[in-house]
C-alpha cells in the first residue's frame, strides 16, 4: 500500500470496497467466462492503493475461487463438459508454471502491450463470427474422437436438446498452452481466451464454451498460484475480501448463466474483452500505468 495516498481513509474501507467491488466481478466473470483475474488485475491495480505485486498473485487466486465455486453447479446442470476440459486444462496447467515464473523475473511492458493486441484481436474474431452460439463441426477429428470430446446439453432458452462435438484438437491443444503461459505471466487468469478457443476453434457451443472454461481455470490457475504463493506475493488483506466476494457471486452468477441467451453471454464476451484488451495494451504501452 501507498500510506502517502491512503492516510485519510481508515484502513478498513478499502477492504470493504474490495468485497462488494469482487462480488460484481464474480457475477460477470462466470457469465462470460473469462474468469475474475483478467478483470481484477487492471481495475484493482489502477483503482486501489495496492502494489501491483500482490493484485497480480491475488487475481489468480480470485480467477481461481470464482470458477472452484461455479463449477460444481455447471457441471451438474450439464453445461460444463469435464471431459472436454480436461486435455487443454493439464497441458495449460503445465504451461502456466513457467508463465508465473516468466512473469515475476521479466520487464511486463512489451509483454502486457502483445497481451491487450491478442485479447483485441480474439474480440474482434467472436464479433465478426456469425455462427458462434452453435456452432457447425461437420465431424470431429481423429484426437477428438479418440477422446471423446462431445455431449448434448438441454438449452432452457431455446427448449431443445443441443448435441456437439468438436473438432481442430491439436490446434487447441497448441492454443492452450499459449493461453497456459500467458495467463501465469500477468496473473490474470486464462478464461478471456479460453471462451474463443473452445468455441471458435474447436467448435463447442457458446454455452458450453463458457462453463467448461471455468472447470479449465480452476486446474490452470492453481498451478500458477503456487508460483505467486511460494514467492510471497499474497496479501491476506487483499486476498481475503476478494475471494469471499467474489466466491459469492459467482454462485449467482452459475444460476444467471442457465437461463440468460446465447446472444446476450456473447455480447457480454465481445465487451469485456474489449475492455481488458484496452486496458492492457495502454498499460504496456505507458499511457496509462
Amino acid at each position: 500500500m501507498h500510506v502517502s495516498d491512503t492516510a485519510a481513509v481508515a484502513w478498513w474501507v478499502w477492504p470493504i470496497a474490495l468485497f462488494f467491488a469482487t462480488f460484481a466481478l464474480g457475477i460477470v466473470a462466470v457469465l462470460s467466462g473469462v474468469g475474475g483475474g483478467v478483470l481484477f488485475v487492471p481495475i484493482v491495480g489502477s483503482f486501489f492503493p495496492f502494489h501491483l505485486d500482490f493484485v497480480r498473485g491475488t487475481g489468480l487466486l480470485l480467477a481461481l475461487s470464482g470458477a472452484l465455486s461455479a463449477a460444481p453447479s455447471l457441471l451438474s446442470s450439464g453445461l460444463a463438459s469435464l471431459r472436454l476440459a480436461m486435455p487443454f486444462a493439464l497441458i495449460g496447467s503445465a504451461a502456466s508454471i513457467a508463465g508465473a515464473l516468466l512473469g515475476l523475473a521479466l520487464p511486463p511492458a512489451l509483454m502486457q502491450a502483445a497481451l491487450g493486441i491478442t485479447i483485441l484481436a480474439i474480440a474482434v474474431l467472436i464479433w465478426r463470427s456469425k455462427r458462434s452460439e452453435y456452432p457447425e463441426v461437420a465431424a470431429p477429428d481423429r484426437l477428438a474422437a479418440a477422446l471423446q470430446l462431445n455431449g448434448v446439453f438441454h438449452d432452457p432458452v431455446d427448449s431443445r436438446e443441443v448435441h456437439w462435438q468438436t473438432h481442430r484438437t491439436p490446434a487447441g491443444l497448441v492454443l492452450f498452452a499459449g493461453i497456459g503461459l500467458l495467463a501465469g505471466m500477468f496473473g490474470l487468469g486464462a478464461g478471456w481466451a479460453n471462451v474463443p478457443v473452445l468455441n471458435l476453434v474447436l467448435g463447442a457451443p457458446l454455452k458450453v464454451s463458457v462453463a467448461t472454461s471455468g472447470v479449465v481455470l480452476s486446474v490452470v490457475d492453481t498451478s500458477a498460484a503456487w508460483v505467486y504463493l511460494h514467492s510471497g506475493a499474497v496479501l491476506p488483506l487483499i486476498a481475503v475480501p476478494s475471494i469471499v466476494g467474489v466466491m459469492l457471486g459467482a454462485k449467482i452468477g452459475a444460476r444467471l448463466l442457465r437461463v440468460a441467451p446465447a446472444a446476450t453471454v456473447r455480447k457480454l464476451v465481445i465487451a469485456l474483452l474489449l475492455v481488458a484488451g484496452a486496458r492492457a495494451l495502454l498499460k504496456g504501452l505507458g499511457i496509462w500505468n
